[in-house]
């Protein structure tokens, strides 16, 4: 079972994700970067000229006048042009950078080679947080310039301010609260957020629920709207009163250390104009530095505060992700065989889904011969799909192994024998493409065959689905979409097991009772059609069939009976109606019910 690994320490995280940015926009990233702390000199001077404007007017220096008045304007000038200047080139690296960004996440939840971390609960609230996050982590970069921009005019602040006294340097000591909490209140948040994304998780399920078409027709009839609404209200309410209390607390934390500089700030104002007795132009300077000083302050720990609370904690899941999918990464390498001679043989396998200790699978031990159609049969959650999910390497074993041919399936690399699989489920996912796509998907290899397509297109007994489309295959699926049209369950299924017949001669063709929406003679028939073909193959491809009607399992070469995670009853068809055992009995019952 995989563990989840650590997170790494944040600044580690933030330097991962600049390295990330750099790679890919490497002059962009420092040029915005170097016009955002150029930018903040001028602004920064401010102070300065006022100061010098003060002693010019008061000592009738007109010299000293000129100075400050040009000083001022230019500095005016340059902070207004360089700040435009920084936030078109910023903007314009992180409008690069976002697809960048998103492709990489999606890349690294795609190469983990099996499904358990979109199944166990605390992946899923992980990534659900990194998921929000990731839309706005081309941000942070310029957040990151636009801080480092307010450091640097904090530094120069605080040095005109200590040209007048080395004592009004604690300001910046009276500021230090502000720092912590700024620092600390995000990230107690944001712990506090995925602490309780389960219930934010299950408020986004129920409105999607309420207000989306697919399951608008029993919501309706049902009547369930207004449970819906009260349900998500509920969860929604569980969510964010975990939020809002972190949120209370750590802003009485955050305002008392402001006020702290507040105090501050007034101690240098008396300080100046009657400890040291300073001059007008000094006193000016106070007021005007002190001034910005505090709203440098502000800003600063604004953008520190944001940087802590989604640029380190993003960066801190994203650096996760990427020490997860590195962790995943497989050591099987070796390749998978072009033909099967004896078959894939289940010695001792048995399955926990993550978090569980229940198996789903007890002591699975099964032969399952080269060249034959193999019927899995038994009631709902006897482990008929999680044995299908460990031949295609969906999951490893908890114990035990799977053997292709006598080797390890663990050994064989997973894209290399996933190339070798095909296959429809009965969870089958809606591709709102054109039709030609949707079909084509199966087989990246020969997407653009026409003739690949329709081949598979006739397989899986869709033509009539194609022939009622406008544009055939060129139909845009999916209501939403300009052009598009809907079509049925039944239809959309037929698509689906098109797909899974895309690719020629596999050595496992999985049909995980993709066909449910269709009637039982057209099921048996289309079933007949391609285990006919399938056994006719050279290559000693195995077809994995799951289906609840017994009419289409009996033309299977070898049945295989669950009960409870453990295989019953292994035979042909007359074999185990001779046994009278668990497969007999379920076959009499439903030819009682056809008859």
């Amino acid at each position: 079972m995989t563990s989840s690994p650590d997170v790494p320490p944040a600044l580690a995280s933030m330097w991962r994700l600049c390295r990330l940015g750099y790679s890919h926009e490497p002059r962009l990233l420092v040029f915005a970067l170097a016009m955002s702390l150029v930018a903040a000199v001028p602004d920064a001077l401010l102070a300065l000229w006022l100061k010098f404007l003060a002693d010019g007017v008061l000592d009738d220096d007109r010299r000293l006048v000129l100075l400050a008045a040009t000083g001022l304007a230019v500095s005016v000038t340059l902070t207004w042009l360089m700040r435009v200047v920084a936030s078109r080139v910023t903007r314009r690296f992180r409008d690069k950078v976002t697809i960048a960004l998103e492709t990489h996440v999606a890349h690294l939840q795609a190469s983990v080679s099996t499904i358990e971390h979109h199944e166990r609960r605390d992946f899923l609230d992980r990534l659900a947080v990194l998921r929000t996050q990731v839309f706005v982590l081309d941000h942070m970069y310029m957040s990151l310039f636009s801080t480092c921009g307010w450091i640097v005019r904090l530094g120069l602040t605080a040095a005109l301010l200590m040209t007048i006294h080395p004592a009004l340097a604690l300001l910046l000591v009276f500021a230090v609260p502000t720092v912590v909490t700024s620092s600390w209140r995000p990230g107690v948040e944001r712990a506090v957020e995925e602490r309780a994304a389960e219930h934010n998780r299950l408020a986004a399920h129920l409105f999607t629920t309420a207000t989306t078409a697919s399951p608008g027709k029993e919501v309706r009839v049902a009547g369930i709207g207004p449970e819906l609404v009260r349900r998500r209200r509920a969860a929604w309410e569980r969510w964010y009163d975990a939020v809002a209390g972190a949120r209370w607390r750590s802003a009485a934390w955050h305002s008392l250390a402001w006020t702290v500089f507040g105090l501050g700030f007034v101690g240098a104002v008396v300080f100046v104009t009657s400890g040291i007795d300073g001059t007008a132009g000094q006193v000016l300077l106070v007021l005007a530095a002190g001034g910005r000083l505090s709203a440098y302050v502000a800003a600063t720990m604004t953008e520190i505060g944001f940087l802590r609370g989604i640029w380190l904690d993003g960066s801190r899941r994203l650096a996760w992700l990427e020490d997860f999918a590195a962790a995943q990464t497989e050591r099987a390498d070796q390749p998978a065989p072009d033909s099967l001679r004896r078959g894939i043989r289940l010695e001792g396998a048995s399955f926990a889904y993550p978090g569980t200790d229940h198996l789903v699978l007890d002591d699975v031990t099964l032969d399952l011969p080269a060249g034959t159609v193999v019927a899995i049969v038994g009631e709902n959650g006897a482990g008929k799909s999680t044995l299908v999910k460990l031949l295609c390497k969906l999951y490893e074993p908890t114990s035990g192994r799977v053997l292709v041919d006598g080797q390890p399936l663990a050994a064989i690399a997973s894209d290399a024998w996933r190339g070798k699989v095909a296959g429809a489920f009965q969870d089958f996912y809606r591709f709102e493409f054109a039709a030609r796509t949707s079909v084509g998907l199966g087989d990246l290899s020969v997407i653009d065959d026409d003739e690949a397509v329709r081949g598979a297109v006739t397989k899986a007994g869709a033509n009539d689905v194609i022939e009622r489309l406008e544009s055939g295959l060129d139909t845009q699926l999916g209501p939403t979409w300009p052009d598009g049209v809907e079509v049925s369950f039944g239809q959309w299924q037929k698509l689906a097991l098109a797909r899974g017949f895309m690719r020629d001669g596999p050595l496992l063709l999985v049909l995980d009772e993709p066909t449910a929406a269709l009637d039982a003679e057209t099921e048996h028939e289309l079933f007949s059609r391609y285990a006919e073909a399938a056994r006719a193959g050279a290559n000693g491809g195995i077809t994995i069939l799951v289906s609840h009607r017994f009419s289409t399992v009996r033309m299977a070469d070898l049945i295989v009976v669950l009960q409870r995670a453990e295989v019953t009853q292994v035979g042909s068809h007359e074999e185990l109606m001779r046994e009278v055992g668990a497969y007999a009995e379920l076959f009499s019952i439903q030819a009682r019910a056809y008859q």
